[in-house]
């Protein structure tokens, strides 16, 4: 009896104060920096934002000119050059030049789709940032199930001893020892399906960083050795939000860009003109020179030009409702996870000053009583697993207010995840609260599930 008590003291869930918040942790800042340097995704985005603001000087510059060379001649007997005053060599170049303001609005408008793409690949830097978080705390969250696993591992088999001695000695029945030996070899199916978790979520982490997806990542600290997420007000969390939201700076830019446009294709009203200079050398007669001015005239293009203004206009109208949208969006989400980050703290608060310690509680009365003979073994062995249940659901809430604070740095437009089923329920190691701690992640990423019959195992075993 007294070896399940030490037992029960080492499985306890650390619930002392926290040291430093998840995105201060060493290990989690040289896991983003490896990510943020080797993403491939990041790479592209960079270089595309490099290529638009490439495209800016070339659209404001001045079109190339145009070098005409050739020949006016008298007859076809012989080169009259020289000796006939209407034959001559030509040399003649044409310039053409857009109508003042039109190559300064359309660098502008090229500037202008340049910041979009350079906001853009901000946006992708952050949502990296953010999943390198999330796996992480993937991985923290099934290692440590698995380290409850192993402490219910021992314990069962302690009670296993038990019930076999009593079993032996005519103080027990065969149904004990028969029940004990079923519940460590369900404990082999639960181990299976949290070492595969244990591996997927691995193997999520080393895609992050392209490394190779086996390769071992250590998490020197536990999840309850994170501080908690600090709740806002509601004001401060939606400002910060707005402020630093990527996909708000991405439809604003949007429209600045739209309106460069229509500014640009207002000025394709007004027609370009084309300077001509040439020489004409007549040999040993003087020679003549020319100097032209032409000038386009819009009248076959006035309907298109027309309709190119109609068409910047719809699509900068467009524009500015995406991003009135996209305000809202940020907003919703925001107020949202200021929501669920407060149950997910009163959670935590519950635990750490309630349910943790009744239930510890009450494992240590029941164990007394069944020493000496008020209470049977199977009333042990319920509240050897109500314990067990209860750390597992701290450690679902540990989780879940982190990534609720992930996602809020993020700025994440998708929704946000919270507790589920309000803590304890389901959060049995191998009983798929990892794959559910996922859903909170970034939309379209892959969300590992856990067999039918595994789920089911845990529900009857637990």
């Amino acid at each position: 009896m007294l070896s399940i008590l030490a037992l029960l003291a080492v499985a306890a869930v650390d619930v002392g104060p926290a040291r430093l918040p998840l995105d201060a942790d060493p290990t989690v800042k040289a896991l983003v920096e490896q990510a943020l340097k080797a993403s491939p995704d990041i790479g592209r985005a960079d270089a595309s934002a490099r290529a638009e603001g490439e495209r800016a000087p070339q659209v404001g510059s001045l079109p190339d000119p145009t070098l005409t060379l050739g020949i006016q001649n008298d007859g076809f007997k012989g080169i009259q050059i020289g000796t006939m005053e209407t034959s001559y060599w030509q040399v003649m170049l044409t310039q053409p030049i857009p109508w003042p303001g039109k190559l300064s609005a359309r660098e502008a408008a090229a500037r202008s789709q340049a910041s979009v793409a350079g906001a853009e690949a901000a946006r992708l830097r952050l949502t990296t940032t953010a999943e390198v978080e999330r796996a992480y705390v993937d991985l923290l969250l099934v290692r440590g199930q698995l380290g409850i696993l192993s402490k219910l591992e021992v314990l069962w088999k302690e009670a296993e001893v038990m019930a076999r001695t009593r079993y032996e000695v005519g103080q027990g029945p065969q149904s004990d020892l028969l029940r004990a030996q079923l519940e460590r070899t369900r404990l082999l199916q639960r181990r299976v399906a949290l070492e595969g978790e244990e591996r997927t979520s691995l193997q999520a982490l080393n895609r992050l960083r392209v490394h190779p997806l086996d390769e071992p990542v250590p998490t020197p600290l536990p999840l309850s050795a994170f501080a908690d997420p600090v709740l806002r007000a509601a004001i401060e969390v939606v400002a910060d939000a707005e402020r630093r939201s990527p996909d708000l700076a991405i439809a604003a830019l949007s429209v600045q860009a739209a309106e460069r446009r229509v500014d640009s294709a207002r000025k394709e009203w007004f027609p370009d003109l084309a300077v001509t200079a040439g020489v004409m050398p007549r040999g040993q007669i003087e020679p003549m020179w020319t100097l032209q001015l032409g000038i386009t005239l819009p009248v076959w293009g006035a309907t298109k030009q027309s309709k190119g203004v109609e068409e910047s206009q719809s699509r900068r109208e467009a524009d500015l409702r995406g991003e009135e949208s996209v305000r809202q969006m940020v907003k919703l989400r925001a107020t949202e996870r200021r929501t669920l980050l407060a149950a997910a703290l009163q959670t935590l608060d519950i635990y750490r000053g309630g349910i943790l310690l009744q239930s510890d509680a009450t494992v240590r009365s029941t164990m007394a009583q069944y020493q000496v003979g008020k209470v049977t073994f199977p009333s042990v062995l319920e509240v050897l697993r109500g314990l067990v249940v209860d750390q597992g659901g701290y450690l679902d809430a540990l989780a879940a207010a982190q990534k609720i604070a992930v996602a809020d740095r993020e700025v994440s437009l998708g929704p946000p995840d919270g507790l589920r089923g309000g803590g304890s329920a389901g959060s049995m190691p191998g009983a798929g609260s990892v794959s559910a701690g996922r859903a909170g992640g970034a939309a379209g990423s892959p969300q590992p599930a856990v067999a039918p019959a595994t789920t089911g195992s845990m529900s009857s075993g637990m």
